[in-house]
């Protein structure tokens, strides 16, 4: 029996996965308990799935601008077609070979139902020495992603538009669910 490798991408951002793991832990179960088990389970399933769709648009927009169409030429032309457009080829090659792993968007999904639900829990945020309200951070928090993801820095990797599409579908489902808080956490 041979054991396959793992790929790995999906050690680079240790951190990330520790950090998005941290966010369940701490908003997963309030949200649990108030939507149920069974509708908590499917929120964050759906939200991870939309933020895989955003992602996956965002991409093809991306190649659509770097190669005039939304795929590149057949298989078989892949490698000759790389070799022959230079700095776009590596922009192109990263954008269908990268990667994208981990349970943000999912997460961010949790971030905007729990301020959604709980607006005026107050959270103790990293590097704030002060407590902040969840209405107030969590807006934040989005137009941070907003402008990373748009700002497309050197270095930057993260797949902020599948935050995004994970924040925006569980802003929807929120609403489509008529979600009220149980008032009894604050």
């Amino acid at each position: 029996m041979q054991l396959k490798k793992l790929p790995l991408a999906w050690f680079a951002h240790p951190e990330h996965i520790l950090f998005n793991m941290f966010a369940l832990f701490s908003f997963g179960p309030i949200l649990e308990y108030s939507l149920g088990s069974k509708k908590f389970l499917t929120f964050y399933f759906i939200c991870g799935i939309g933020a895989y769709v955003c992602q996956t648009a965002v991409q093809a927009i991306e190649v659509h601008n770097l190669a005039g169409s939304f795929t590149i030429p057949s298989p078989t032309l892949e490698q000759s077609y790389y070799q022959a457009a230079g700095a776009q080829a590596q922009a192109l090659f990263d954008i269908y070979h990268g990667p994208l792993v981990g349970a943000s968007g999912a997460i961010f999904g949790l971030l905007v139902a729990f301020g959604m639900l709980y607006p005026n829990m107050e959270l103790m945020i990293l590097f704030i020495p002060v407590p902040v309200k969840a209405k107030y951070i969590i807006p934040v928090y989005i137009l941070i992603e907003i402008s990373l993801g748009f700002g497309q820095f050197a270095g930057d990797n993260v797949a902020h538009f599948a935050h995004l599409g994970g924040a925006l579908i569980g802003f929807i489902l929120i609403k489509l669910w008529k979600v009220k808080s149980p008032g009894n956490f604050y």
